[in-house]
């Protein structure tokens, strides 16, 4: 892959995607890929070479796939080329106890709560990447347009246009800005962030484990954050775990064997002797949603939009929501033969997609501040609620529902639909 390449489009594109990690991906695919009834063409900008994000190095982390996005990566060609690098949750587990010998469950989903169906799989990142970049390579609507760095941006009445380092401009009507948190697309425009910083950092590393997992995720909350043990295939498990800034950086300092005595005094024996399968991976942890997701000719999806905490895995799917919403409001405006870039048709995209967003974030946010301490009475409180909502299936159901992406105004590809 050079600095670009070309599909044979010879005009201008319909949308200029900038970024080109897990959700530009997917929404090159959504918009311009062998799926689309009616593709879109796509060019994909970005300053690196997309081929060496499918690797533990470069990111580290695994996600959480809902149901709803397994049928959006099914509906688009994907899953089946990362089905078998996938690990189905087949118990979750809560606890609310920093220490790892007594975590009493308070709350628990299986296989009956979940209907038989799970409510999520666990997928490296790297695996991701890989096959969304290949199924995005074989589309001839999407080009790329990679090796440097958007220098300008201009959103003009009729075009959008982007000025690359290289020299070269790229004109469209919308340009999809998903270039992540600190979103370069989203400040040309003008688009403020409301949210704040939180005084932890999420520390991302896999583990190898001696006992098998049988598919069980585990939410540990502790008084610095949740610690989270996340199933993958084989004795292996992904851990997400949240730690106080200041403490958080001198355990990313320790050479691997005081890492890993760290490491073992939060995870405890029930698996096993651990080994690590993977470095380790700091990530700042915030809250923050752009006060809009649209501008004139520009639309956010993803990081770019939004970023929440980690503490139930929901940041990744809550951007496929973003790309479903963003793909389908834009071919059923091709289809009738509207500018794709204009306000009122991107005005449907912030109707759908913005109550959704804030809803979501302000959830995580609570549930992180509720938990993320050591005081006595709201442990009692805590571990109460948990208790009693572990007593009500009727409830159980609806968190299960919620969690694997069912509820709500689906787009059409997390139902599994072609658009």
């Amino acid at each position: 892959m050079g600095s670009a390449i070309s599909c044979g489009m010879t005009r201008n594109p319909d949308v200029i995607i900038v970024g080109a990690a897990l959700n530009g991906l997917a929404a090159a695919l959504a918009l311009g890929g062998t799926t689309a009834r009616r593709p879109l063409d796509v060019v994909v900008v970005d300053a690196r070479d997309p081929r060496g994000f499918a690797s533990t190095a470069f990111d580290g982390r695994a996600s959480a796939i809902t149901a709803a996005a397994r049928r959006m990566f099914e509906a688009l060609g994907v899953w089946p080329k990362v089905v078998h690098h996938a690990e189905a949750m087949a118990e979750i587990i809560v606890t609310d106890s920093a220490d790892p010998q007594r975590r009493p469950v308070l709350l628990s989903f299986d296989a009956e709560d979940m209907k038989g169906r799970p409510s999520a799989h666990m997928i490296e990142n790297r695996f991701l990447y890989a096959a969304l970049l290949a199924e995005a390579e074989a589309a001839p609507h999407i080009r790329f347009a990679v090796g440097s760095a958007v220098s300008d941006y201009r959103f003009q009445p009729g075009l959008a246009q982007v000025t690359l380092a290289s020299g070269e401009t790229i004109r469209a009507p919308l340009i999809v800005a998903a270039d992540g948190r600190n979103s370069p697309a989203r400040e040309a425009a003008g688009i403020k962030l409301v949210g704040w910083p939180y005084d932890q950092t999420g520390i991302v590393v896999t583990v190898a484990h001696d006992r098998p997992h049988h598919g069980r995720a585990e939410e540990h909350f502790t008084p610095s954050g949740p610690f989270a043990i996340l199933p993958l295939p084989g004795n292996r498990a992904s851990l997400v775990w949240s730690e106080h800034q200041a403490e958080a950086q001198r355990i990313l300092a320790l050479d691997d064997t005081a890492f890993l005595a760290e490491l073992r005094r939060r995870f405890g024996d029930h698996l096993g002797e651990i080994s690590l399968a993977s470095g380790r991976h700091g990530y700042p942890l915030s809250l923050f949603v752009a006060e809009t997701f649209t501008a004139p000719r520009l639309a956010l999806v993803g990081d770019a939009a939004h970023v929440l905490h980690p503490l139930a895995g929901l940041g990744f799917n809550l951007g496929l929501r973003d790309v479903a919403a963003l793909a389908e409001t834009l071919h059923d405006a091709a289809a009738l033969g509207l500018d794709i870039g204009s306000e009122a048709v991107l005005e449907r995209y912030t109707l759908w997609r913005r109550f959704d967003t804030v809803a979501t974030a302000a959830a995580m946010d609570g549930m992180n501040r509720l938990f993320a301490n050591d005081n006595a009475a709201l442990r009692l409180v805590r571990s109460a609620g948990l208790l009693a909502v572990d007593r009500l299936a009727g409830l159980k159901s609806m968190l299960v529902t919620e969690a694997a992406g069912r509820s709500g105004q689906l787009p059409k590809l997390l139902r599994g639909e072609a658009i």
